[in-house]
């Protein structure tokens, strides 16, 4: 057939309205564009093609199901981002020619891309004039164009020529994948600057008009440090310049409340070279936190049925053989640890643990189910360059938990940890999104049982009118799952509560129950953990709260201030009533103004402020300050004990 009649071939694909369209074989998703209308094909930068994120110049088959795609849909901010970055390294070579590029993937909210630069160290004037030259080749319009390799040896060779090491290792690692280069071209079609890249990218770079480079950091080629050290770019880019101001100032009011830099000025938590990056320190206020986030925890467990475990911090490998953590996940463990000639772990999981407790004794189906707890420190390897404050750590404590129970009681199970979560999210004053992670490709166990326990999930959440959207494929190897994403304050997304249904470990272990007809039957055991780790919860609500903990959670909940020696007695009295009622208060009768100690215990964020001087003496009242809301006036002392017990009762979110 020729290219005449190739070109006459008459295709179907079909919109995302369900109708079907004919266009040319070979034509791409622009001409589609054109012939629907010219201003979506002026506005059109990229396509979905079943689903898959492509060029708007990928020609199109017979059947596709196509979505043409603008700067309003939320798709194709990864192009312009995508995009951007290979700007960005046009511009870092165009400014130090001896620059050799790495990998520039985009990631949430931007991209970045690591460089060799020898002999330089990149510094924030360096990030300016980087982006004065990204400006000159945005406005230069290149066009972004997909070139297939015909001959990948001698693009080897060329990149050699150009001292293009980690390009070369790349291409050498996927020459049999089809491998691309995306060319910049300019208005007469020459070839400008080119990379090794998978795609996809915008047709040209007139869209690339509001980006910023945020930082430089280090990295280490492929994330090995015994590999080549690299410098990292981290940047954003975003259709408008008014939606990059705006995300801007949301990364400045996250930068006001980084964990780590509230921990110094609150006195909250700290990490020591002496013992090891990632380990955590508690200080009084912040331990005062955790207590009262575990004391609520526990309560909330024993209304609930849950009884409370404790197990050892290490136990011999051959625990984790049984329940393959060594064969699966041995890269994340500890080294093993020699004791009386036997290799012992440090445990990764408490869920072997809380096995072995269960196989003690014998159960009946009448003792089922069985809710088990437990706030269990684990371990697990991070590599330094990830660690990240409370966030990333090597040592944890999970609010951990496993429930036995028999395949009839499973979905009600379920249903009681849905309402779990939304009692302890709602407390803490986060809103949430869940999603249900279903059968990945590799899985253990048969179609059945994926299938019976994906409907227990799904059924325990449609029950309790609980949304959620399908994370299909996203379950783990063992088992689906309910994640939950936490919302914070200023609508940053958060790793939240996670359950699932294991198919796996009952197995291992022969987990069983007897059941009324008196043989043995499999347990069905969910994993769950609510708050997660305690490390990154807690550093997560102290970003949500921005340092200012709610009254049932502040480490300092009231302070008395005395206006002068005189008054000392009468604040030393509403003190002792204070703490007799289990009140978290401080005296401050230092020498300094009411107003100086009013300002410093407002950057304290200490929730109330207690104020006596000869009128609140002579009538008997205080007056109280709260933090944000200013002076609340007089009352009597019994009746700001009765504010403070309802507040702390209620668990107010203020």
């Amino acid at each position: 057939m020729s290219t005449a009649e190739m070109s006459e071939t008459q295709i179907k694909v079909k919109l995302p309205d369900g109708s079907s369209r004919s266009v040319n074989s070979g034509e791409s998703s622009a001409e589609l564009a054109k012939s629907i209308s010219q201003g979506l094909y002026r506005n059109a930068v990229g396509a979905l093609i079943n689903g898959e994120l492509l060029d708007l110049y990928t020609p199109l088959k017979e059947g596709d199901e196509v979505k043409i795609l603008t700067a309003k849909d939320p798709e194709a901010i990864e192009l312009l981002r995508h995009s951007t970055a290979h700007v960005m390294a046009q511009a870092v070579q165009n400014i130090f020619p001896g620059a050799k590029i790495a990998i520039g993937p985009t990631i949430d909210d931007g991209f970045y891309y690591d460089f060799e630069i020898a002999d330089h160290t990149l510094t924030p004037d360096d990030l300016g004039k980087i982006e004065a030259e990204m400006k000159k080749i945005a406005d230069a319009n290149q066009r972004l164009v997909r070139y297939n390799i015909p001959d990948v040896d001698k693009q080897l060779d060329e990149f050699r020529s150009q001292g293009e090491k980690f390009k070369v290792e790349l291409l050498t690692e996927h020459r049999d994948h089809n491998p691309t280069l995306y060319l910049m071209q300019d208005k007469d079609g020459k070839t400008i600057w080119n990379d090794l890249c998978r795609g996809p990218h915008l047709p040209s770079t007139k869209d690339i008009k509001a980006f910023k480079l945020l930082k430089v950091s280090g990295s280490y080629w492929r994330g090995d440090e015994k590999k080549e050290h690299l410098q990292r770019i981290y940047a954003t880019a975003w259709w408008s310049k008014q939606d990059l101001e705006d995300y801007l100032k949301r990364l400045e009011e996250a930068e006001k409340r980084d964990h780590r830099k509230l921990s110094k000025e609150l006195d909250l938590f700290s990490t020591h070279d002496e013992v090891g990056p990632g380990l955590i320190f508690w200080h009084p206020n912040l331990a005062t936190v955790r207590d009262c986030i575990e004391t609520y925890w526990r309560a909330e467990h024993r209304k609930r049925g849950y009884v409370f475990v404790y197990t050892p911090h290490i136990a011999n490998e051959q625990l984790f053989a049984i329940s393959g953590h060594l064969e699966n996940y041995s890269e994340n463990m500890y080294s093993p640890m020699d004791i009386d000639g036997q290799p012992y772990r440090a445990k990764p999981m408490n869920c072997p643990g809380h096995i072995m407790i269960y196989k003690s004794k014998l159960h009946s189906y009448r003792d089922l189910p069985i809710r088990m707890a437990e706030l269990g420190t684990v371990y697990r390897y991070e590599r330094s360059g990830v660690l990240h404050g409370m966030l990333r750590v090597r040592g944890f404590t999970q609010d951990d938990s496993h429930i036995f129970c028999t395949p009839e009681q499973l979905e009600d199970e379920i249903g009681g940890i849905v309402d779990l979560i939304e009692s302890l999210m709602t407390t803490f004053g986060y809103t949430y999104k869940a999603y249900l992670a279903t059968k990945p490709e590799k899985a253990l166990g048969s179609d059945e049982e994926w299938d019976f326990a994906t409907k227990a999930l799904e059924g325990a959440m449609k029950k309790r009118g609980m949304p959620y959207e399908v994370d299909a494929g996203g379950g783990a190897f063992y088992a689906p799952k309910i994640d939950v994403k936490l919302f914070d304050a200023i609508g940053r997304e958060w790793q939240g509560p996670t359950v699932q249904v294991d198919l796996n470990l009952p197995d291992r272990f022969d987990v069983c129950y007897i059941g009324q007809d008196g043989n043995r039957h499999k347990a069905i055991m969910v994993h769950r953990a609510v708050l997660g780790s305690l490390e990154r919860f807690v550093g997560g609500l102290i970003e949500h709260y921005a340092g200012a903990f709610p009254l049932w959670l502040a480490p300092t909940q009231v302070v008395v201030m005395p206006i002068s020696d005189r008054h000392a007695d009468e604040a030393k009295k509403l003190v002792a009533l204070l703490a007799d009622n289990d009140i978290r208060v401080q005296l401050d009768e230092r020498s300094e103004t009411v107003n100086y100690r009013i300002r410093e215990a407002q950057v304290q964020q200490i929730p109330y402020m207690v104020v006596l001087g000869d009128k609140e003496v002579e009538a008997g009242i205080v007056a109280v300050r709260h933090r944000r809301g200013g002076s609340l006036g007089t009352m009597k002392p019994e009746e700001l004990l009765a504010k403070l017990k309802e507040e702390i009762r209620t668990k107010e979110s203020i």
